[in-house]
């Protein structure tokens, strides 16, 4: 009797357990094994970002890069990130105050240069976009992203595209 209460009580509690009932004294249930958001790590909006962004969710990349930036405003990667989301939902302006945050904390690098360039090819700025896609050039000329983007400044100079954006571009 004995042996089959050190086999039954185990598996019972182990039941309970998994059909949702109170937790046991010292257990954590499954809904409390999720900290709360002010208590995750500052890197969890960043990487939700560059998912979402990767994924062509605009609005959730750009809410979560929001976030990003709330919980560590010194992350030039979730700024240039927000600016880059900002873009792709033609929200120009608020792009341009968080590209501008970026090169602060960040400097002219290849990335922020050439996502500089495309902001301003979106907007229609043709002469500044061949400035700062010519910089991110010569900074680093093997990128393809960059030189992608060089090509799309091109074809946008000669009326051939409608000034559309394909998708090269930033991030």
């Amino acid at each position: 009797m004995r042996l089959l209460q050190f086999l039954v009580v185990p598996i019972l509690i182990g039941l309970l357990k998994l059909s949702g009932c109170a937790p046991i004294e010292g257990d954590v249930s499954i809904s409390n094994s999720i900290p709360p958001s002010d208590q995750r790590p500052q890197d969890e909006p960043l990487a939700l970002g560059k998912m979402h962004y990767a994924a062509g969710d605009y609005g959730l990349a750009e809410r979560h890069f929001r976030a990003a930036v709330e919980a560590n405003p010194s992350s030039a990667e979730a700024w240039l990130g927000l600016a880059a989301a900002y873009d792709r939902l033609s929200r120009f302006d608020l792009a341009a105050r968080a590209y501008e945050r970026t090169l602060a904390l960040q400097g002219r690098t290849p990335e922020v240069l050439n996502n500089l360039g495309y902001h301003h090819l979106l907007r229609g700025n043709i002469a500044q976009a061949r400035q700062y896609l010519s910089e991110a050039a010569r900074a680093d000329p093997g990128n393809p992203l960059i030189q992608g983007n060089l090509r799309l400044l091109e074809t946008w100079k000669t009326g051939s595209e409608k000034n559309s954006a394909p998708g090269a571009g930033s991030g």
